[in-house]
């Protein structure tokens, strides 16, 4: 067979690419067959194609495509962009189907487009009510669609899984996949494995019991359902998980609040096949509350919280499991995402999964029954002094026990993970691991007044995260940016260890492609795309675009020219949360950008002013301003803790609406913006409490108008 840099430069055409290859780059070419069984088996001889949301079913994130290359790569330039009508965090990796792209962007809309002009072919917008944001953790994002049998199938936000015409975006099916009545969201790409398509969902920060859930590809029926944690009464559900859950999971819980909330767990992102197994593996949640001793009394290590799980394909019934994270006690979810590969351990061939989790530690483990071969820390941990090799259990470090020390506890990782949602890559050609490493610490603190609360939007985690919000919080802020540290860690999974790093300083992390060209991709969130050589980290070439990039690229192939694709719009976790440990450009609409070489498209900007802070002359008591900080907390998952905002969602202390108590109120307690997704508070908030965080924010306002006329003044003393 011709190697693919022929095909890609010769016009050398195997059999099985040439509907994509061949003749004119338009996306109109008909495919010999519609994506199925075969051809997602055999996604890896169909280069030119990215069919399924890794890649292939390995979720490697590399091509072999090599077009574009170490020597050619300073060609590299913008093909065509595609605007997308939704702002806020674009998280999605396109998939291309013999010519045409699909994507998604926030708030689960879908697109179609020649994947070779961009030319719009189709838009889909599933409607997902505004209000139904107030239930996200981490914004209002989706990572993408799967493809099968002429069908492209998307998770929205508010809990549905559609079907849709691959040709027209025409409805087929959509069912509902949760309880809509509980804050349940679904931000990640299902899977199709066997004519079924599998989805999870997310929450547990709320208190929900998490699930994956299989349905006929056609019809949209339930197949199967596995839960995730036990049934608080430890009765049947009717699912696939009963047996396992009854018998092997409920005696690791005990009594708490797990019975109130459902434990948590929630399989948000992670769901990868194994077609050497023929099982599907799936990374879970962490547990609700955050606490512990909360949640389960200090006792049992709950499965299956922080685990990688392993069910039959076909029926849903469970195979093995590998806990991470037993007693889950610091929001170190095992969702993010999993590889599979073979490795040449001690002269020995395994078939392994790569996993590097929120916890920080690297491993490796046998697809066939779940055992531990090996893990090492990939980056700073402070929480844990290693794995036990022989049970498989981390080595706690003291105090990282908080609610039994009722100590604070400054964690390295905290919630935000070592890694977490995005994409890393594994190259068969070097050998290498690219994780997308970010170090974030959080200061944990017991909270022992907790109780459960379902009011929607409400997090119910059983600590003080003292770190972000309220009184006193200042030092901890600075404390927090001075240690955030993003990476590009290229790491060896043989020899465990770290091969390269490429340090980020205070940016985020985003996803990675690794490609045949010896070449590692990676956005920033200031709206660069980088690229790097994959045997060394060398920095080859950069673009600088006007949108923080925080997805993971991908490549296809049409025509006989190579793409590299990736989506553009800054928002999740870290942007909400934590924006001062970034440095982000925000636009008013997401994009997609395809690059190839000697592309010419030229890009305008789309980046969002930036309003001076709104202080108005009204003033309130201390009292009040310091019951605000407090009651702020309502607010905090969405516009930053401590107020502090990176403008994906509305900085507060900019807001026009700060100035008039009428306007701030129609807001807040009148729904004005709840097609926006600012939700309506009445009945959740009284009246005189929302004054008080309006109390709060100017207060927050001032201080940030007198901290940017600091900055000012000394940059003139300088410029001097």
């Amino acid at each position: 067979m011709h190697s693919w840099k022929a095909v890609l430069r010769h016009g050398a055409t195997p059999l099985i690419l040439a509907a994509t290859l061949a003749g004119s780059p338009c996306a109109s070419a008909t495919p010999a067959t519609p994506v199925n069984a075969a051809r997602l088996a055999a996604a890896a001889q169909e280069p030119a194609n990215w069919m399924t949301h890794g890649g292939t079913y390995q979720e490697a994130r590399y091509s072999p495509l090599d077009q574009i290359n170490t020597r050619s790569i300073a060609r590299l330039k913008l093909a065509w962009y595609g605007d997308f009508d939704t702002s806020r965090g674009q998280e999605s990796t396109p998939l291309v189907i013999d010519g045409v792209m699909y994507t998604t962007s926030s708030w689960s809309k879908v697109y179609a487009y020649d994947a070779a002009t961009g030319k719009l072919l189709w838009r889909h917008d599933p409607k997902v009510p505004g209000d139904r944001g107030a239930d996200a953790c981490c914004d209002v994002v989706n990572r993408g669609v799967a493809a099968w049998n002429g069908k492209v199938y998307v998770g929205t936000l508010d809990g549905r899984l559609e079907a849709l015409d691959a040709k027209t975006g025409k409805l087929v099916w959509s069912t509902v996949t949760v309880d809509q009545t509980r804050p349940y969201t679904i931000t990640g790409a299902p899977r199709v494995v066997k004519g079924k398509v599998l989805i999870g969902n997310g929450g547990a920060e709320y208190g929900v019991r998490g699930y994956v859930s299989a349905y006929d590809a056609e019809t949209g029926a339930l197949a199967w359902r596995f839960y995730m944690t036990p049934n608080p009464e430890n009765k049947p559900d009717g699912a696939a998980s009963d047996a396992i859950l009854m018998s092997k999971a409920y005696g690791t819980w005990h009594d708490g609040a797990w019975k109130q909330t459902g434990g948590g767990g929630t399989p948000w992102d992670a769901i990868v096949y194994d077609t050497d197994f023929d099982q599907v593996i799936i990374g879970t949640g962490n547990g609700n509350p955050w606490s512990w001793e909360h949640r389960s009394g200090s006792k049992g290590d709950n499965l299956f919280l922080g685990s990688l799980l392993a069910l039959d394909a076909e029926t849903g019934a469970y195979k093995w499991h590998y806990q991470e994270t037993p007693s889950e006690n610091w929001d170190f979810t095992s969702t993010q995402p999993i590889i599979l590969t073979e490795l040449t351990l001690q002269g020995r061939q395994r078939k392994a999964l790569l996993h590097a989790p929120k916890n920080g530690f690297f491993y490796v483990v046998d697809r066939k029954d779940g055992a531990l071969i090996s893990a090492e820390p990939f980056t700073t941990v402070n929480w844990a002094t290693g794995i036990d090799l022989k049970t498989g259990r981390p080595i706690e470090a003291p105090g990282a026990r908080y609610e039994r020390t009722k100590k604070s506890f400054w964690a390295m990782p905290g919630p935000f993970g070592s890694h977490n949602w995005h994409p890393m890559a594994f190259s068969p050609k070097t050998g290498l691991t690219y994780i997308p490493v970010q170090d974030v610490p959080l200061d944990y603190n017991y909270s022992p007044d907790f109780k459960y609360s379902p009011q929607r939007g409400t997090w119910n985690t059983g600590i003080e995260a003292t770190t972000f919000a309220g009184p006193g919080s200042e030092s901890h802020r600075r404390l927090l940016a001075m240690q955030t540290r993003g990476a590009l860690v290229a790491w060896d999974a043989v020899r465990q260890k770290e091969a390269w790093r490429v340090q980020h300083g205070n940016l985020a992390s985003a996803g990675v492609l690794a490609t045949g060209g010896n070449l590692v991709f990676q956005g920033t969130p200031d709206g660069r795309l980088v690229a790097y050589t994959a045997d060394t980290g060398r920095q080859v070439w950069s673009w600088q675009g006007f949108d923080g990039i925080i997805a993971g690229a991908m490549t296809y192939a049409v025509g006989g020219e190579q793409y590299v694709a990736v989506v553009a719009g800054f928002g999740g976790s870290n942007a909400l949360h934590a924006p001062f440990a970034v440095a982000p450009k925000v636009g008013l609409h997401g994009r997609i950008l395809a690059f190839k070489l000697d592309g010419r498209a030229v890009l305008p900007d789309n980046t969002r002013p930036l309003l001076p802070p709104n202080v108005p002359e009204q003033t309130w008591p201390a009292e009040t301003v310091s019951r605000g900080a407090a009651l702020y907390g309502h607010c905090a998952a969405c516009h930053g803790f401590g107020t502090y905002a990176a403008n994906v969602i509305p900085d507060l202390r900019r807001s026009p609406m700060l100035s008039v108590k009428s306007a701030w109120d129609a807001v807040v307690l009148g729904g004005a913006l709840a097609d926006k997704g600012m939700p309506n508070w009445t009945g959740r908030i009284a009246a005189e409490d929302v004054e008080a965080i309006r109390a709060y924010v100017v207060d927050r306002a001032r201080q940030l108008r007198d901290d940017e006329a600091a900055a000012q003044a000394a940059a003139k003393a300088r410029d001097r």
